[in-house]
């Protein structure tokens, strides 16, 4: 059975900043940047690595942790909705349900609730608080 893919993520599509860090390690470690941060702008995930002794090594852990992280993991289930033709806009669908021909009004009468239909309300900024 053959994979389709919907869409890939390349190197351009992540920052890898190489820094220094402090602390336990002595001099060698306070000189070199083996340490790894990188950001996947698209979904603001960012990640970082620090415990190995060799960049590419803290950059792999890095990238591990940059995948598990849950902003990533709902950035790429959008991505796959969106592909799918399964992605609803939050916005527009709200919307819709808040058009006037879908809303319900009830008022209260006497002590009961009566539905008022959308035909018998003329003035619409009335009932706004």
């Amino acid at each position: 059975m053959s994979r389709i893919f919907l869409f890939k993520l390349t190197k351009r599509d992540f920052e890898v900043q190489p820094f220094i860090d402090s602390g336990k390690g002595g001099q060698k470690r306070n000189k070199t940047m083996s340490c790894c941060r990188i950001k996947h702008p698209a979904s603001g995930a960012v990640a970082e690595a620090t415990e190995e002794r060799s960049f590419f090594q803290n950059k792999k852990v890095a990238f591990k942790r940059l995948l598990e992280k849950e902003i990533f993991k709902k950035w790429h289930k959008i991505q796959v909705s969106k592909f799918l033709g399964n992605y609803i806009d939050a916005d527009k669908w709200a919307d819709e349900q808040m058009n006037i021909y879908n809303l319900r009004f009830e008022i209260q009468v006497e002590g009961k609730w009566k539905v008022i239909k959308n035909q018998d309300i003329k003035d619409y900024d009335s009932l706004e608080d």
